[in-house]
């Protein structure tokens, strides 16, 4: 190769070039797809019972959990005393470390005592949402959560012969209500009083942050669901660092109306006012759009949690004379992308003026990047924010595993304190999704197509297993979504790939339309798609959601609100071959 000296026509060339081209486009030609997030502050190593015992020293009489549905309203120290109650009530029914409690009930202040307590005494809490409880060894369940009654799950859990089929499961117990001669909550409760009152704190001394403290299941939109093992260390620095980028001090009350079965409601409500010394508010039991209206202007609110359905559904809702969120200004939105008319409507109709997009997993526990409360309205619409402390992302090519350029999409990968333990019992899930690098570092393989902007800003491009590949072309779903939810008529919208003999995989379009609105031809459904992303993204079939006898009432969706893409697929396919 030649040499390039000094003065000659090559080199002159090149300074040209040089000065014609943007430093900062020169600068991302070179620069690689990493980014590092803040080492400071420094993380927490403690336990979530020490965590509970060092806040209540600073904010023990102030309120923490408040319920409106059941009437609590704990404070710091109630919620220390309560748990400590079932803790001992946990040691006397034989529970040791690492043993597996699970959990199935909506949200409510027996949830969160439950959830310290066995943090404390070293146990697993397993938070079910399928019936998969052979590795639990007590299962706390309500027999009604919301509308749904469980009297199947109690009637199968009462069998004579459920010793045989699950040999480590040894009693169920209610939180509520009765049934048959069930133990409850308040008889274990009870049974701790034959344990030394010391029994629990010399259980927490021998306990490590990094011991796995939660089994929290994917959402399994995509598939089966899989636990992630989560550890005290991932759980209580991930909801400190989310705290912190959406400013909470203890004088914020947010209103958290996703479910304490998912990080959203555990970790990203719970835990992130516990470690700023906030008051934390489940409005119902199960999502309900008047009851969070009314908790928002009842408690005086400062911030709002929810998945875009969630924030349609509250906004959709007359709000009384005397409705009040002029306390409210932060929250996380997330779980899938938010439309911008949507944001324009929680900016001016309530008040959220510094709320804060969010891209997470669970088997991250669940945040990677939150944006910034002082972030530009924009910015926070078109990307999901800079990296937490202490963690690094890369995105990486997914075929060749190398490195990608700023600018360049890839897959997102992540890496930190915050990366789960892996999968109980399934190695080999866990060997696909944890890779091991040259220099010894793990990296958590997301699955989420991303890129990042020169200023470290990540941006959700898509998910891989949704690309649709249309005469081997690829189609990213999400701008073809965020261009139909911009017709005036369309709420909500989902995009798949469908089957097709000519081009292999063809756009099916899945929508809400808003309320009062009817339905759309197809043709300027397509004609809208073809104005902005060109004709190879118009949708080929269209089903929309209350107008179809053929579709369920509503979008189907994970219990933390993702929609269920595997279900539409295989509901577009039936409908297509019909």
């Amino acid at each position: 190769m030649a040499t390039i000296t000094n003065d000659t026509p090559l080199w002159r060339l090149q300074q040209t070039l040089n000065h014609i081209q943007p430093q900062s486009v020169r600068e991302n030609a070179e620069k690689l797809a990493i980014v590092h997030g803040p080492t400071q502050p420094a993380l927490w190593e403690m336990t979530l019972g020490e965590l509970l015992e060092f806040q209540c020293l600073r904010y023990r009489d102030l309120e923490c959990v408040v319920v409106p549905w059941t009437g609590a309203r704990w404070t710091y120290g109630q919620l220390e005393h309560e748990s400590n109650r079932l803790a001992r009530g946990l040691l006397a029914k034989g529970i040791q470390r690492g043993d597996r409690i699970g959990v199935m009930a909506g949200n409510c202040e027996e949830y969160v005592s439950l959830f310290f307590a066995a943090a404390r005494v070293g146990a697993i809490l397993v938070d079910i949402m399928t019936d998969e409880i052979t590795a639990c060894k007590l299962l706390f369940i309500v027999p009604r959560i919301g509308r749904h009654y469980l009297e199947n799950a109690l009637e199968d859990l009462t069998s004579p012969d459920i010793s045989k089929r699950l040999p480590n499961f040894e009693e169920t117990i209610l939180i509520q209500g009765a049934y048959r001669n069930l133990g409850t909550y308040k008889t274990v409760v009870l049974a701790g009083n034959s344990v030394p009152s010391n029994a629990v704190q010399q259980r927490q001394d021998t306990l490590s942050p990094f011991d796995v403290c939660n089994l929290q299941f994917t959402s399994g939109s995509t598939g089966n669901p899989k636990a992630a093992m989560l550890t005290h260390h991932n759980l209580i620095n991930n909801s400190r660092f989310i705290g912190d980028r959406m400013d909470f001090t203890e004088y914020d009350t947010l209103c958290c109306p996703p479910p304490l079965f998912h990080c959203f409601g555990l970790v990203l409500g719970l835990l992130a006012c516990i470690t700023h010394g906030g008051k934390v508010v489940y409005p119902a039991e199960t999502f309900d759009p008047g009851a969070v209206l009314r908790a928002i202007s009842n408690e005086r609110c400062t911030a709002l949690h929810g998945v875009p359905t969630m924030f349609e559904a509250i906004l959709a809702l007359p709000r009384p004379d005397t409705f009040d969120c002029s306390q409210l200004r932060t929250g996380i939105i997330a779980g899938a992308p938010v439309p911008r008319p949507l944001m324009k409507r929680l900016w001016n109709e309530l008040n959220m003026t510094e709320f804060t997009s969010s891209y997470g997993l669970t088997e991250a526990s669940p945040t990677c990047f939150n944006a910034f409360t002082s972030d530009s309205i924009d910015t926070r619409l078109t990307t999901v924010g800079k990296v937490l402390p202490h963690a690094s992302a890369k995105i990486i090519n997914p075929e060749t595993g190398e490195t990608v350029k700023i600018g360049e999409r890839g897959e997102l990968c992540m890496s930190g304190y915050q990366i789960h333990k892996g999968y109980w019992e399934n190695p080999g899930k866990t060997a696909e999704a944890l890779i091991e690098d040259e220099d010894g570092t793990i990296w958590l393989r997301t699955g989420d197509e991303a890129m990042f902007n020169s200023d470290g800003y990540c941006s959700i491009t898509g998910r891989f297993k949704d690309i649709i590949i249309r005469g081997g072309e690829n189609i990213y779903p999400l701008e073809i979504e965020e261009r139909l939810t911009a017709h005036p008529a369309i709420l909500r919208a989902a995009v798949v790939g469908l089957p097709n003999e000519h081009y292999g995989e063809v756009v099916g379009a899945f929508l809400v339309l808003e309320k009062g609105h009817t339905c759309p031809p197809e043709d300027e459904i397509r004609n809208w798609t073809r104005e902005k992303l060109g004709r190879h993204k118009a949708p080929k079939h269209v089903f929309v959601f209350g107008s179809d006898p053929r579709l369920p009432a509503d979008m189907p969706q994970t219990g933390s609100g993702k929609v269920q893409k595997q279900i539409l697929r295989d509901l577009g396919k039936k409908l297509i071959e019909e």
